[in-house]
Order: structure tokens, then C-alpha cells, then sequence
């Protein structure tokens, strides 16, 4: 079967598009998922993402990441939608459906609500996800989100400085994590700037990580160390982070289309 795509970046977190409104898709799974994704003997991608006719919303979208694992969200693969739907759009996604637009950033994607409670991250124990009695070395209190998937946000004086490399993996696959975890360092270096670095669940260490903004953006504003609109600065770009008073955020920046192609699916099965 010969399946095209679309390679597609937000700010550099890239991905292999697959629509299967207007084309029979092989069937998608995690070994196709890493085969398409490896840099050397596939395509190349960060996550691989499904689109499909939905009952719910104008479009349905399934996301891959380059290990093979399913995750609900994914803000700057949102993003890359909305690019390719090219007009104001419903997206279902396993977080829920996300509301698209384009505005002068580029695509504006309202997230939803973030989830603060220890269960819904989900820790291993209760614990107060505001300040968590918990570190690995030098990181240590983090602030635990669920933005559609978790995250750990650690604030430290220079986010470049830490091994992330290092010690992303550590704290991504620690017991407290029954699914693991998102883990971010971010420097807050204005009252509407942030400079932020993502070790990304399942992908490893990402240009850009739209989730990861809006996660890092609300717990810097749940620990009073910004306002309720902020730039986020992460290695690949900006992000416009804004945590609406009806508890709803929205990211706003740019999503570009690099090249499409075609491949046959018969020589990436398992």
C-alpha cells in the first residue's frame, strides 16, 4: 500500500502526518509508529500523527511518539492540524476535543483546563502537587501538572545548566510516575517571560514542547512568579501562553508544513 504524509514542525518538534480521511491507512500500531519515526531508517519524526474523520469534531487526531507509546496530547502537533485543516477547527483528540484557530502567531489551540489533583498527573501517593517534598540532585520541588498529559516543572536559576539529558530519563521512568512523565526546567526571567527545556515522555529531548509551555506557563502562575499571559522561550521558538480567568489556556505560535511524500507501507512492517 502506498500511504502519502505530510512532515510537518512546530518550532521544530516534528512529526509525520498520516490523514486517513482522504486515503486507506495501514493498520497503525507502535511498531509502524517507531519505524516511520527513526531518523536513520525511516522518515524521522518526534511523534507520528493520525488524523481521521470524526463524530465529534471536524477532525480526529491519534499521536505516536518515536517510542511506539499513544499519549492524548500534543500542543504543537495541534497546532500542525489546525495548519493543515486551514480554517477554525474542532479537534477530538484522547484529552478531550481542542478548539483551533489561526491568528497572528500563527495557529491558536484552546488546551483546556489543567488538572492539579495527585491523582489526576497521576503520582504514585498523595502528595501537595504545588511544592512536591521530592528531588533528583539539584532538582528538586517540582510542580505537577496535567495539561492532557503529566508534567513535572522544575524552576531553577539557569534551565541551559542542567543535565537534562541526564537526568530527564531518571525522572521520566521514576515509580512515582506510573506513566511516566513530561519533565521541564524553566528560568522565569520576567513577569511574561519564561525560558524553558523539555525532556519529552517517550521522544527525549525536543526542540519544542507546546504542552510543556502551557504546563510550565500555569505552575509559574500558581507559585505567583508571573501574570496570566506569558512568553514561553523554548530552544526552537516562542509560545504565547495564556491561562484565561474561566480556567481554560491557550497557546498561540507557529506551525509550518517542510515537505510531503510518499512511502510504502509493506516496508516498514514488523
Amino acid at each position: 500500500m502506498r500511504v502519502s504524509f505530510v512532515k510537518m514542525h512546530g518550532l521544530g518538534n516534528d512529526f509525520v502526518v498520516l490523514d486517513g480521511r482522504e486515503q486507506p491507512l495501514p493498520a497503525i500500531d507502535a511498531a509502524l509508529a517507531r519505524a516511520l519515526a527513526d531518523r536513520h531508517t525511516g522518515i524521522g519524526c518526534d511523534q507520528l500523527i493520525v488524523i481521521g474523520p470524526s463524530a465529534r469534531a471536524d477532525v480526529a487526531m491519534r499521536i505516536f511518539n518515536q517510542d511506539g507509546s499513544e499519549v492524548a496530547a500534543c500542543g504543537n502537533a495541534t497546532r500542525a492540524v489546525g495548519l493543515l485543516l486551514g480554517r477554525a477547527a474542532r479537534i477530538e483528540t484522547l484529552a478531550g476535543i481542542l478548539d483551533s484557530a489561526p491568528d497572528g502567531r500563527g495557529i491558536a489551540v484552546e488546551m483546556g483546563r489543567p488538572r492539579f489533583d495527585w491523582d489526576a498527573i497521576p503520582l504514585a501517593w498523595a502528595m501537595d502537587t504545588l511544592a512536591m517534598p521530592v528531588g533528583w540532585e539539584a532538582l528538586e520541588n517540582p510542580v505537577a501538572v496535567n495539561v492532557g498529559n503529566p508534567h513535572a516543572v522544575f524552576f531553577v536559576a539557569d534551565c541551559d545548566a542542567v543535565e537534562l539529558d541526564r537526568l530527564g530519563p531518571l525522572i521520566e521512568t521514576d515509580p512515582l510516575f506510573p506513566e511516566r512523565v513530561n519533565v521541564n526546567v524553566a528560568s522565569v526571567t520576567a513577569r511574561d517571560a519564561i525560558r524553558l527545556r523539555v525532556w519529552e515522555r517517550g521522544a527525549g529531548l525536543t526542540l519544542a514542547c507546546g504542552t510543556g509551555a502551557c504546563a510550565t506557563a500555569v505552575a509559574a502562575m500558581r507559585r505567583g512568579l508571573c501574570d496570566r499571559a506569558v512568553t514561553v522561550s523554548l530552544p526552537g521558538g516562542d509560545l504565547r501562553i495564556t491561562w484565561r480567568e474561566d480556567g481554560v489556556i491557550v497557546m498561540a505560535g507557529p506551525a509550518s508544513e517542510s515537505f510531503r511524500g510518499s512511502f510504502e507501507s509493506a516496508d516498514y512492517a514488523a
